[in-house]
């Protein structure tokens, strides 16, 4: 596996899936699914390390139409500045 970490104030995350069919058993197609707003912190650089607020691990909100996509290892993930991250959840 190939590692990754972050320069600057960066973080690498993961999206997390969202549900494939509503409540009462829907299917939702791909197409008509918006790309979700939260993930999994995967990789923090040394910089957000040091400020200690965000780590691996974490579930984070983060803003629309922000971020770099990158493939590792055929997986898909998102390279975000902390300024970017709106929030973690508990």
């Amino acid at each position: 596996m190939a590692s990754f970490l972050p320069l600057g104030q960066r973080v690498l995350v993961k999206r997390v899936e969202e549900a494939t069919t509503t409540a009462s058993g829907i299917i939702i197609p791909d197409n008509a699914k918006e790309k979700p707003l939260n993930a999994t912190v995967l990789a923090v650089s040394n910089e957000v390390k040091e400020d200690g607020d965000i780590q691996v691990g974490d579930n984070v909100i983060f803003a629309k139409y922000t971020g770099t996509e990158l493939t590792v290892d055929g997986q898909e993930h998102l390279i975000l500045n902390v300024d970017d991250i709106l929030g973690i959840l508990s």
